[in-house]
């Protein structure tokens, strides 16, 4: 029989369970090992994000963490394969606000929708997107760049990573905003354009500076501005799009951990909190910076918040584009 000591314990112990509603759920997980979704290829940016996140986060939960490569279809493949996961906190993703946003315009017959079947639960970090030039093009800096574009419509070309992508999305909503009319050229991608935008067969591009920048420090392609808020950490002297004369228009390539949408609140925050501990790491914070990324953070409700503004901000530069399905 159990004695009345024990009694006591057992009561107690359920008496404090009971206070603290759903602890019992938050202290049983993670109970297993972890799945990392990275919708893209091995060694790219967002694998490499993923891949030095999860070694942060893992041990600030007490469960390890593999990362599971799924590329395919502009990232639909990997996001479908977290919508149809478990909500239970052992699947999750590394992502990004913007592919999402502007998947079902590009995208027929998607399985998921990022608003419906995902949490974001941390902005992990942004990638630097700048504006390129060919170093021939007679323009010192974004206002000049407009002129010309409005000035002789169409003349200038303008290179991008494929139709319907952030690159192209960036020069169409540059367009919107100012007026600047250019010949939109789309490559498949951005290693495929880069000698044609030095050599000056196309003048233009807005895109990742990274695989610009020891070309940017060469003088084989200009940087007139950064699209950030603020200016980059790597390009310190670049002023932002704001400075340059063109407030509002702000683009990153976007890193973000997303989890399936009924994944249990308390879960949610747990992570959040180990995935800001782990942004907040210096030396997670000098790798990325390497790499041209800089660190977010915050709070979940700021990740809803951004998906949200994000859903409607490329929503509206293609529909006021007309941009269809090629």
């Amino acid at each position: 029989m159990m004695s009345i000591l024990s009694r006591r314990c057992l009561l107690a112990a359920t008496g404090a369970a009971l206070a603290v509603p759903g602890t019992g759920r938050a202290q049983a997980w993670p109970s297993k090992q972890i799945r990392m979704i990275a919708p893209y290829p091995p060694g790219g940016g967002v694998d490499t994000v993923a891949r030095a996140f999860s070694e942060k986060v893992a041990p600030r939960i007490g469960q390890a963490i593999v990362v599971d490569n799924q590329p395919g279809a502009g990232a639909t493949i990997g996001a479908a394969a977290l919508a149809r996961s478990a909500p239970d906190g052992h699947t999750m993703m590394v992502g990004s606000l913007v592919d999402y946003s502007i998947a079902p315009f590009f995208h027929q017959n998607l399985s998921f929708d990022m608003a419906r079947d995902f949490v974001p639960v941390v902005e992990i970090a942004n990638g630097t997107i700048g504006v390129l030039v060919t170093p021939g093009l007679p323009v010192k800096n974004v206002q000049e760049l407009v002129a010309l574009a409005k000035k002789e419509p169409g003349k200038l070309s303008y290179a991008s990573s494929g139709y319907g992508g952030l690159i192209h999305l960036n020069y169409e909503m540059l367009k919107q905003m100012t007026g600047a009319e250019m010949t939109h050229v789309p490559y498949k991608g951005t290693s495929f354009f880069q000698a044609d935008l030095y050599e000056g067969r196309v003048q233009v591009s807005i895109d990742n500076v990274l695989a610009h920048l020891p070309h940017i420090a060469s003088g084989k392609v200009r940087c007139l501005a950064v699209a950030s808020k603020s200016r980059s950490p790597l390009l310190p002297e670049v002023p932002t799009m704001a400075e340059a004369g063109v407030p509002g228009f702000e683009s990153a390539t976007n890193y973000t951990l997303f989890v399936p949408k009924a994944t249990p609140a308390e879960v949610v925050a747990r992570l959040n909190a180990a995935g800001n501990e782990a942004i907040g790491d210096a030396e997670f914070r000098e790798r990325l910076l390497k790499l041209g990324i800089v660190v977010v953070g915050g709070p979940q409700a700021e990740a809803q918040a951004k998906m949200a503004s994000e859903i409607r901000r490329w929503g509206d530069v293609i529909q006021k584009g007309n941009i269809k399905p090629s």
